[in-house]
């Protein structure tokens, strides 16, 4: 992984390029977000883990890919209903903004789930929602670390700009809705 400026932004530009090219090759919608959450991991250099959350047709988070969270974890957060109160993912899909959670321990949103993340060494996370082009909230792209703290400016460009392009390749694997079954 390239460690200066200008390397990490041409790491970038590649893998957005990749993953345009699978969205107009029609490659499965789980490979091309798996893409995304593996490119967010490399460019932290292992300092976060990455996932993406859909919104299913009953407005449920499934995953849509979550390369290195475990399964169990997976199971656990699995048809998750999006609410402002709740962790992170599902408070940024229920409010389509961003949110930040520093301190798992000291967020009043991950009483119910703190075990969950804290169990494998997470410390924070954030989530940004994914929305398609008319505002609408298509899911979450959510960032987990092994430390206090919030994501860096350069992350948040990162999710970002990756959080777009999940939008399109959603938008374009199911036109009428997501649906991660």
């Amino acid at each position: 992984m390239p460690s200066t400026d200008e390397g990490r932004r041409q790491y970038l530009e590649a893998a957005r390029e990749r993953g345009l090219r699978m969205v107009a090759d029609g490659a499965p919608l789980r490979n091309v977000l798996a893409h995304l959450a593996s490119t967010v991991e490399a460019l932290a250099q292992g300092r976060v883990v990455a996932s993406i959350l859909l919104l299913d047709r009953e407005g449920l988070l499934r995953n849509g890919a979550s390369p290195n969270l475990p399964a169990d974890y997976l199971d656990a957060i699995d048809r998750l209903k999006p609410h402002p109160n709740l962790g992170t993912c599902a408070a940024a899909a229920a409010t389509g903004e961003v949110v930040l959670t520093p301190d798992f321990t000291a967020d009043a949103r991950w009483a119910e789930l703190r075990h969950l993340p804290l169990a494998l060494g997470f410390a924070g996370a954030w989530s940004q929602p994914i929305k398609a082009g008319n505002g609408k909230v298509l899911g979450t792209f959510g960032t987990y670390f092994r430390e206090r703290r919030e994501p860096t400016a350069q992350e948040r460009e990162t999710v970002e700009m990756l959080a777009g392009l999940a939008a399109d390749a959603i938008t374009a694997a199911a036109p009428y809705g997501p649906s991660a079954s």
